[in-house]
């Protein structure tokens, strides 16, 4: 019994010296935070507990969605009330929307859901003062509207930017407003005036479809626009609701924003590959692959690496939230990941192949696997290419001493995807 207990002891959790002190302080810390909040009206009177209720949202659901939220932001338990009540508050921070040369994806997102979870109503119930799709003013009306509220609001409003800003023929290709301004002088004009901007979905954080090649309208993506301020950029096609309103929880709670990493993405959200957590994981490892779509391995739900999976150069937490309450995403409905909250996707990875079939992967035996991950993914040769190459030599030695135990002739039956030459028309590794 004594060398259990001792064992056992062995085995418990260590506390980390001054983390009881750093979580009581951060208490603190968003405590004042929150009372500072609490002493200000609504900004449009919109109060969201009512707005939950209308929608059958009682207060379990919004604790619940809460914890979910305190995890997401790798917060200690004890801080889910305060989240909670960071949600209620965010009626307290101004936010002006602005859309420029994109779809509205982002905006959809959030908008048309016909059982809308709790991320969807608080995006709805923001003190919004300007969004062109949802407001009710128009023309000249709108633009006092927003300049009334620049005014007012002044170094305090959170400026979000949906859709790329084209540079080309001046500025021209895109104009806002009855005074036909260009995009690009009103995003300059209005984020230099703000706390910060944030650019929801891959147009407006890295170009996305607007500036594929050949970018006739010369599209940037919003960080080359804007300067001063900082920016946050909450990529994918579209945006994933979840991830914009734990972002401004987290300014509503703390009065700071997220930590970030090289692409200004909130690492709380975009800080593991989508790889790492994909519910068919344990399938890539095993080298058990989907070869067409509708085969027998398909319907199995094997990995879809060979029909084109970019999941593991992909910074995203789809596998833990997914989409629309977590009902599903891409990969849960059959279909691999495009890699649409990287840098460049629609012109390197949306396309239902594997990178290894346009070029061999330099170092790694020939093996062809992940082979533009140095171009794409920042680094992410060393972290991906490796692992990869490591399971595909691991998968072929257990093959091939299991065919030697038993006597089975062996066959070069390759972990991961072949390479192949690129068909007519195709771009090589080398057209990256």
């Amino acid at each position: 019994m004594r060398g259990r207990a001792n064992f056992a002891d062995a085995l418990a959790p260590r506390p980390v010296p001054g983390a009881v002190e750093r979580d009581d302080a951060f208490m603190r810390q968003c405590e004042q935070r929150l009372v500072e909040l609490r002493g200000m009206e609504p900004l449009y009177g919109v109060d969201l507990r009512s707005v939950l209720e209308r929608h059958r949202f009682g207060r379990r659901a919004l604790l619940q969605w809460a914890a979910g939220i305190t995890a997401a932001l790798m917060l200690p338990p004890m801080f889910n009330d305060k989240v909670a009540e960071a949600a209620e508050l965010t009626g307290r921070i101004p936010v002006i929307w602005l859309e420029g040369q994109d779809c509205a994806g982002c905006t959809e997102a959030f908008l048309r859901a016909s059982a809308p979870t709790v991320s969807e109503l608080i995006l709805q119930t923001l003190a919004l003062q300007y969004h062109e799709t949802i407001m009710a003013s128009a023309g000249f009306q709108s633009e006092a509207a927003l300049a009334s509220a620049t005014k007012q609001y002044k170094g305090k409003y959170v400026l979000v930017v949906e859709g790329a800003v084209p540079a080309g023929a001046n500025g021209g290709y895109c104009t806002v407003g009855a005074a036909g301004q260009t995009f690009i002088d009103k995003v300059r004009e209005l984020s230099s005036s703000a706390v910060a901007v944030i650019a929801v979905g891959n147009c407006a954080t890295y170009g996305g479809i607007p500036a594929a090649h050949p970018n006739p309208t010369g599209a940037l993506q919003v960080s080359d626009v804007v300067k001063g301020v900082p920016v946050i950029n909450i990529p994918a096609c579209p945006m994933n609701p979840d991830n914009l309103v734990g972002t401004l929880v987290h300014y509503t709670l703390t009065g700071q924003w997220p930590a970030l990493d090289s692409l200004l993405r909130p690492t709380w959200a975009f800080g593991t590959l989508i790889h790492n957590n994909c519910p068919r994981r344990a399938h890539f490892d095993a080298g058990e692959y989907v070869n067409s779509w509708g085969d027998q391995a398909a319907q199995d739900n094997f990995c879809l690496y060979k029909m084109g999976c970019k999941g593991p150069m992909t910074y995203n937490n789809c596998p833990a939230i997914g989409y629309n309450d977590n009902t599903s995403w891409p990969i849960r409905a059959g279909h691999g990941c495009i890699g649409c909250s990287q840098p460049n996707f629609w012109d390197e990875l949306a396309f239902e192949r594997p990178l290894s079939g346009q070029a061999r992967a330099p170092g790694l035996f020939n093996l062809g696997v992940e082979s533009s991950v140095d171009k794409i993914g920042a680094g992410l040769l060393a972290v991906a290419g490796v692992g990869i190459a490591v399971h595909a030599i691991a998968t072929g030695v257990s093959r091939l001493e299991a065919r030697r135990q038993t006597g089975e002739p062996s066959e070069e039956v390759p972990a991961v995807a072949p390479t192949a030459a690129p068909a007519p028309g195709e771009a090589s590794g080398d057209d990256l």
